[in-house]
């Protein structure tokens, strides 16, 4: 694949890539759907879906890594703006108390993002791999803190909640993978909101720095459309899914702290390579 910003011709807006490194089969497209729905599923109610479709991406379709990154982003608006309307349907989405991480977070993901166009995320995946190890511990310990109601009344420091925000959408638009863990770790733990409604403002904070995201990667031909809109298709079906569903069920919070144990688990598997050791 030949990156058109090589030849410093951005591609117009929706403009279609569809030269892959190997011929796609059906069985390609079905892995791509469902897998991508199973991560919009995941990406809803704890984060880290990703994960997933990333592999699909990199590994199925063979995009190479700034395409894929790039790519990926349009399932994650969809699924985003789909589970945003869920949550508002069912009252579970309230902007105006939460309109400081929204925007801040914004703010660092386009600075994020722009980073990410001109710098190789390689790196700091290693640096990720050992925040999975630290995020794993603080999920563990005293499990009851992630399961409590959403403190209204709670005020938080500016001068630690300003960079925190900053820094978690930065993290978002640099590299995505993981940002939903992380989210939901400040909102839960710092801000002393519930899983679910935590997980309603990710969803709507993910969904509106996304769509500068892809106009960004766009300008710099890093988005296949033709694979990126099929799988939009999934993950929009498994994020409003799930949102509808968790806004709803009233054990939502234990089931969405017990998938985060699950996906954080997984991750570290997966970046340490600890599967090998059972093939």
């Amino acid at each position: 694949m030949i990156f058109i910003r090589e030849f410093n011709l951005p591609l117009p807006i929706f403009a279609l890539q569809t030269s892959y490194p190997m011929q796609l089969e059906w069985y390609h497209y079905l892995v791509a759907v469902l897998g991508s729905a199973l991560a919009g599923s995941i990406n809803t109610l704890a984060g880290n879906g990703s994960a997933i479709t990333l592999t699909i991406l990199t590994e199925l379709i063979g995009l190479p890594g700034n395409l894929a990154n790039g790519t990926n982003r349009i399932g994650i608006f969809t699924q985003s703006a789909a589970g945003t309307v869920a949550f508002w349907r069912n009252g579970k989405l309230h902007l105006g108390r939460s309109w400081l991480p929204i925007t801040l977070n914004i703010i660092g993901a386009v600075i994020g993002v722009i980073v990410a166009v001109n710098v190789s995320n390689e790196e700091f995946k290693n640096v990720f791999r050992f925040l999975m190890v630290v995020m794993l511990f603080v999920i563990l310990i005293k499990p009851s803190r992630w399961l409590r109601s959403t403190d209204i009344a709670r005020k938080t420091n500016p001068w630690i909640a300003v960079p925190l925000y900053l820094a978690l959408g930065f993290y978002g638009g640099f590299i995505q993978m993981g940002m939903g863990v992380f989210f939901l770790a400040v909102m839960v733990l710092y801000a002393h909101y519930s899983l679910v409604d935590a997980n309603a403002v990710k969803i709507f904070v993910v969904g509106a720095y996304t769509f500068l995201v892809i106009l960004i990667f766009q300008t710099q031909g890093l988005i296949d459309w033709k694979i990126g809109l099929l799988m939009a298709v999934g993950q929009t079906a498994g994020g409003y899914v799930t949102a509808h569903y968790a806004s709803r069920y009233e054990q939502a919070n234990v089931w969405a702290h017990r998938l985060l144990i699950v996906v954080v688990i997984l991750a570290i598997v997966k970046l340490f390579n600890l599967h090998q050791l059972f093939l």
